[in-house]
């Protein structure tokens, strides 16, 4: 499934048939966005403020009409992070267990992303 706000707004299909409601800007097949595009950067999470995956905040402040909200702990054995490879989608406590590394494909994670987890976990 793919969703368009705008023609500055662009989403992610590819053969793993990423079939989630993803939303970003410039998002590639793998789900870099215009705001973070190295080869480790292939992560969209869903915020629960519309359970819609985006490859970076900066991507929801960007399409979305209302404000993020964060995951609170007793929501994270949900599947909200979508791993760019392979399609799979982790529960948030898996991701932010994984060392950096998707646990169904082994593909590597930015591990600079775990500076930025309280934006969309209720982490400390």
């Amino acid at each position: 499934m793919t969703d368009r706000a705008d023609a500055g707004d662009s989403t992610a299909t590819d053969d793993h048939a990423l079939d989630v409601p993803l939303r970003g800007v410039e998002v590639d097949a793998e789900t870099r966005c215009r705001h973070y595009r190295t080869d480790r950067d292939v992560v969209a999470i869903a915020l629960p403020c519309c359970e819609t995956f985006y490859p970076c905040i900066e991507c929801h402040e960007a399409l979305a009409d209302h404000e993020a909200s964060r995951w609170p702990p007793a929501r994270f054995d949900e599947p909200a992070v979508l791993c760019g490879r392979c399609g799979a989608q982790l529960s948030i406590a898996a991701y932010l267990d994984c060392d950096h590394r998707c646990p169904q494909c082994d593909g590597g994670f930015n591990p600079g992303c775990r500076h930025h987890w309280d934006r969309y976990f209720a982490v400390e």
